[in-house]
């Protein structure tokens, strides 16, 4: 996502490795701070869609967005 972010010459992004964040339960995850937003990332091109969308024209990827109402999967 770093290489990603530099080659589509996103100025003043920073893209930073971390832990669960508390939604692991939910597979990979980023969050886009300073508005919070969350999204689950599935592929590839939902990391390009993602920094596309939401960085370069300043919308949302709503199919990929957890709100409040995500909660995790129950556990066997």
């Amino acid at each position: 996502m770093k290489a990603r972010a530099k080659e589509l010459g996103l100025a003043g992004v920073r893209v930073n490795m971390a832990g669960c964040l508390d939604r692991c339960e939910f597979g990979p995850t980023m969050v886009i701070y300073p508005e919070g937003i969350w999204y689950k990332i599935e592929t590839k091109t939902d990391i390009d869609e993602v920094l596309d969308t939401h960085l370069r024209q300043k919308g949302r990827v709503i199919r990929l967005m957890l709100t409040e109402r995500d909660v995790p999967p129950a556990k066997a």
